[in-house]
């Protein structure tokens, strides 16, 4: 039986690319974002990944939702009897940049809600299912270099994905006595719809020397990363943080 991987918010973006290429690897993926089955794009992502494992699903899900949380974790469990891999990539962007004495109790909830406290309580209803189970060997978490890089226009995104970076260490130290390994990977500046709207400036950024590999990552970059650990690269390591960032975290004179 192939392995099964749960891939959130993997219509787009690092999630599509992740879901797409642990199913070129053999995984039956379910695959969750909000946007709904019937919208066009997803139908199209849907058919990609299908052609690729016809196997896996796609689960319309809001992780910040408790009732969507658990239905996702037992709609894995129910359809194919264990989860091996949950790979946490759900996670959104502020609707709009605020220097953060301008930032908004709405946007701050927003973020924490779905960035971090609807990724911590899945991980934990998904971490028990595989302890009662005895299944399951990886939790990847994605967070960002902004989990130590201050970006004063979005605040509420680093203090999530900070907060974030904590939850790995927590569940690798919880985890690792029931043979499962938790992974923390942060992206640099990853070429997505997420980005678009500052590519000029990065683009900037990067040819006056931001990154040592002087260009923007790809979602496929991050993608690779997610299917070493998941394949078992690193078995005696747990609470690692892996970047995907072109050398960013490199301090330099």
């Amino acid at each position: 039986m192939s392995r099964i991987a749960i891939v959130t918010g993997a219509n787009r973006g690092i999630g599509k690319a992740i879901s797409l290429t642990l199913a070129a690897d053999g995984y039956t993926v379910v695959a969750a974002a909000r946007t709904p089955c019937t919208d066009d794009r997803v139908k199209n992502y849907i058919d990609e990944l299908k052609s690729v494992s016809p196997e896996s699903v796609y689960a319309e899900a809001d992780i910040s939702s408790d009732a969507d949380r658990k239905k996702l974790i037992d709609l894995a469990f129910e359809k194919f009897g264990r989860i091996d891999v949950l790979v946490n990539n759900a996670g959104v962007a502020p609707t709009e940049r605020r220097d953060i004495l301008q930032m908004t109790e709405e946007s701050l909830d927003r973020l924490i809600n779905i960035n971090l406290k609807g990724t911590f309580l899945l991980t934990q209803y998904a971490a028990g299912k595989m302890v009662e189970h005895k299944c399951g060997d990886t939790i990847i978490n994605i967070t960002s270099m902004s989990a130590y890089t201050s970006s004063t226009s979005r605040g509420e995104y680093c203090v999530a994905k900070a907060g974030l970076s904590m939850v790995t260490t927590l569940f690798a130290d919880r985890l690792a006595s029931e043979g499962i390994n938790v992974y923390e990977i942060r992206p640099g500046i990853i070429e997505t719809d997420m980005t678009v709207c500052v590519k000029g400036k990065y683009d900037a950024l990067i040819a006056d020397g931001l990154l040592p590999i002087s260009r923007m990552g790809q979602p496929d970059d991050v993608a690779a990363a997610v299917k070493a650990l998941a394949d078992g690269a690193l078995r005696y390591s747990t609470g690692e943080i892996i970047n995907v960032d072109g050398g960013f975290h490199i301090r330099r004179l």
